[in-house]
């Protein structure tokens, strides 16, 4: 059984996922590009940017997307990506079996990933941290799952 995963998701260390302010001109909020500077220099950005990565958009909703998403994928994991309303969208249905979070900055202020949310309530715990060069790196893990 394929398990659906958030992988080198970046949120601040004050919580949030994204910067105020998101625009076309500055899609992840103003100062948001410093919450991914971190990843810019791992062998999986490079890899990411040479060809063999698929992206599909899916504006219907959580299910629609996970279901589409399973007719492709067969018995191999799915990759959630997108930003912080995403996220919180599969968190809150308690869809994610995992979530690897990436913490590297102090933003101040921006769209917050955890705000209003019940983590244990909704099954989640934190199984795994570890210190990286450019950023704090958390697990968190669906009980259920």
């Amino acid at each position: 059984m394929s398990r659906l995963l958030v992988r080198s998701f970046a949120v601040s260390i004050d919580g949030f996922g994204a910067g105020p302010d998101q625009d076309l001109e500055h899609p992840l909020g103003v100062r948001g590009e410093e919450l991914m500077e971190w990843f810019f220099h791992t062998r999986t950005w490079r890899a990411m940017h040479g060809g063999g990565t698929e992206f599909r958009f899916v504006t219907e909703g959580t299910h629609p997307a996970l279901q589409q998403a399973r007719a492709v994928a067969g018995v191999r994991d799915i990759r959630v990506d997108g930003g912080v309303s995403t996220i919180r969208q599969f968190l809150q249905a308690g869809l994610l079996d995992e979530l690897h979070l990436a913490i590297p900055i102090v933003l101040g202020r921006g769209e917050a990933l955890f705000q209003g949310l019940d983590l244990r309530r909704l099954g989640y715990e934190c199984a795994e941290h570890r210190a990286g060069e450019r950023a704090m790196h958390v697990w968190l893990r669906n009980r259920a799952a």
